[in-house]
Order: structure tokens, then C-alpha cells, then sequence
């Protein structure tokens, strides 16, 4: 059997941190800024928390 190998698109977009949890950076915040709310703004720039079945899924790819 060859060894299974990690997914190098789920890799780039999200990171396992040291307790398991599975941290990844908000979508659409390069441009385009001007016409968000300053709430917003601010609320894209702090990384978010994947947790449930889903997070389950994507660990598995990643430590394949």
C-alpha cells in the first residue's frame, strides 16, 4: 500500500494548531475594502475556528 498523502489545497488554506483546532483565514479581504463597514473589515482580519464533522474531514487530509 503507498502512503497516503496530504492535500496540498486544504494545507495552503488552513492550519492545525498545537490542541487540534483548525484555523483559517476569512475570504474576500484583499480589495474592495473601502466599501465594507469598518466591522467587517476588522472581523475578516482574525482567524476562524473550524469545528464539527467538517473540521474532521479536513484533518484526516491533512495528517494523510
Amino acid at each position: 500500500m503507498p502512503k497516503q498523502k496530504t492535500h496540498k489545497g486544504i494545507a495552503k488554506r488552513f492550519k492545525l494548531t498545537k490542541t487540534g483546532k483548525l484555523m483559517f483565514s476569512h475570504q474576500n479581504q484583499q480589495h474592495h475594502k473601502l466599501v465594507r463597514n469598518k466591522r467587517r473589515t476588522r472581523r475578516g482580519k482574525e482567524p476562524g475556528v473550524l469545528t464539527g464533522v467538517f473540521a474532521k474531514k479536513l484533518k484526516r487530509a491533512l495528517s494523510a
